[in-house]
């Protein structure tokens, strides 16, 4: 089945079986592989990327559900035509938030998708809104770094990718 749908802004349209869940299309037909594969059941959030500008989990999702749709993938997160990077990748760094590193992508682009949806998140909407699971024990360096790049967002007026996408 031919499935069309546009991947940090170039129009993809590729033969696979409807059922075949988004993450291993991005990972393994379009060779995109900052979204990761960490528990296969939604759970985890390594694999969190934005459809229609809304934070989902890519292992779980059939691809089937992206016809026509707009996805943005941790590459596709910073401007590529500015090359900078979207305020929560430069809170990330700024924070020094991974240790591992495996998770980062889905929490990056999950925080990224609650900042687009609520951009002064308090620590209770932090708290529902970022379900993702990071081994290294990160969250106080995460909640840090999401009041940052809220507050720098807001300062700038910087649009998110998800933000851009809706408008």
């Amino acid at each position: 089945m031919a499935i069309t749908l546009t991947v940090n802004g170039t129009v993809h349209t590729l033969d696979v079986e409807p059922e075949m869940p988004l993450l291993w299309a991005l990972r393994e037909v379009l060779g995109l592989t900052g979204t990761k594969f960490g528990c296969g059941i939604a759970a985890c959030g390594a694999c969190t990327v934005h459809l229609e500008g809304r934070a989902v989990r890519s292992c779980t999702l059939p691809i089937s559900a992206t016809d026509g749709k707009a996805v943005i993938t941790i590459e596709g997160l910073a401007g590529s035509e500015t090359g900078v990077l979207h305020a929560v990748q430069r809170a990330w760094i700024a924070h020094q938030v991974p240790q591992c590193g495996y998770c980062q992508s889905g929490l990056i682009m999950a925080v990224a998708g609650l900042l687009a949806q609520t951009p002064q998140p308090t620590d209770a909407e932090i708290d529902a809104g970022i379900t993702n699971i990071c081994r290294c024990g990160t969250f106080n360096r995460v909640r840090a770094a999401i009041h940052e790049a809220a507050a720098a967002a807001d300062a700038t007026g910087v649009k998110t990718a998800a933000a851009e996408q809706r408008s």
